[in-house]
């Protein structure tokens, strides 16, 4: 069953062929995870759709508030039964017609769900390998901080993961700093100083990552701080963990040759799940 603007469909939506989101990529759009009928971080979810159809010049509808768009989405997941523990993808395109330049910056929205096995946050004891992927690179630029219908770094570098028996790649950019890896932001714990890129640097500009920056900025001994990472000083980290939405924090425990702890991102999803369902 899915969603298209407003309506719920028992079966597949039909795309055409012309869709701009297939044709150019042009289209954004949110990742959310429901629990016990209540989507998670809704309200930066929201805020981060809106200035996302705003940067590319898409025509916000006087429809879209968060209102209708959290009862489009709960009317879904409950339409599926999956409401206790689910995600949904809200994707915004551009209407078809024109080629690279619009006919119209009028926009239409696909909603579809799937359900999840856990409602809480965990973090499974098992070895997690990352390591660059150097084959292409994130601009530097606002693009690259919003979640765009074009990923193809992103994907290319799953691909490369998969190939080389990883289970995530940092991503850089062309100064050869870390940016992000493939599904969410990057933290670095060196000490008592946490690290993560600035938004700068070309990655997401993160929901979790907001969460989890709030969060640990109330760990006593604990500096959090937005800076350059460069490869090299991966090799410093006593930890490092991937944050999204959907699985919440996801410890790195192998970079090359270095072992990673996995004590504060195992504190700090605790404190998450304190904080979300208590």
């Amino acid at each position: 069953m899915v969603n298209s603007n407003g309506e719920l469909h028992s079966s597949e939506v039909q795309i055409s062929v012309l869709n701009r989101s297939f044709l150019y990529g042009d289209g954004v759009f949110e990742t959310l995870k429901i629990v016990n009928n209540r989507i998670l971080f809704f309200e930066d979810h929201y805020f981060r759709l809106m200035a996302s159809m705003r940067i590319v010049r898409m025509e916000i509808p006087m429809t879209f508030t968060m209102e209708y768009l959290e009862t489009e989405v709960l009317s879904l997941v409950n339409s599926l039964s999956i409401q206790n523990s689910a995600r949904a993808r809200i994707t915004v395109f551009r209407n078809e017609g024109g080629f690279y330049a619009p006919k119209s910056n009028s926009v239409s929205f696909v909603i579809h769900a799937e359900s999840l096995p856990n409602q809480v946050y965990s973090i499974e004891d098992e070895n997690y390998e990352v390591d660059l992927y150097k084959d292409f690179m994130v601009a530097k630029q606002l693009l690259s901080t919003l979640k765009t219908t074009s990923k193809i770094i992103h994907v290319t570098a799953s691909v490369y993961a998969k190939e080389n028996q990883l289970q995530n790649c940092l991503l850089i950019n062309a100064d050869k700093n870390i940016v992000e890896a493939i599904n969410g932001n990057l933290f670095m714990l060196v000490e008592n100083k946490l690290i993560t890129p600035p938004i700068s640097e070309g990655c997401l500009n993160g929901v979790m990552r907001k969460q989890i920056i709030a969060l640990a900025k109330k760990q006593e001994k604990i500096e959090i701080v937005e800076e350059l990472i460069s490869p090299f000083e991966l090799q410093k980290a006593d930890e490092m963990f991937i944050t999204n939405v959907i699985f919440g924090i996801q410890p790195i425990t192998k970079y090359r040759k270095k072992d990673f702890k996995t004590d504060f991102s195992k504190k700090i999803v605790q404190e998450l799940n304190v904080l979300l369902f208590n």
